[in-house]
């Protein structure tokens, strides 16, 4: 199943990137970069018309509770906006705000 089509199915850009900044805050953990990488390959293919990563290559490197959000979100884009707005009330509530570590090392080490 291709990804591509994925861009088309939201209300507006505000929406894509709230679902986009969700990914990022709350799924994306760059302490398992495998998994990170293709979360944010995901992120990216929300936005883009070619393919930028695979329902496969997801399933391979994702675990399987962050698999089936993403596949909820895939479905609730095909579906309608409304599922959308459904899937990110329910991902805000079920997975805490990540604090990146990549990031936070950079800093430690400016210090």
């Amino acid at each position: 199943m291709t990804l591509t089509d994925l861009r088309a199915g939201f209300r507006d850009p505000a929406q894509r990137q709230c679902v986009q900044a969700l990914i990022d805050s709350r799924l994306a953990d760059d302490r398992e970069p495998q998994e990170c990488r293709h979360l944010m390959r995901f992120w990216w293919q929300l936005s883009m018309p070619y393919r930028e990563v695979s329902l496969a290559e997801l399933r391979l490197n994702v675990s399987q509770q962050k698999l089936d959000v993403v596949t909820e979100l895939i479905r609730a884009i095909r579906s309608s906006h409304e599922e959308i707005d459904a899937w990110l009330s329910g991902t805000v509530q079920t997975f805490p705000v990540l604090q990146h570590h990549g990031f936070s090392a950079t800093l430690d080490s400016r210090d």
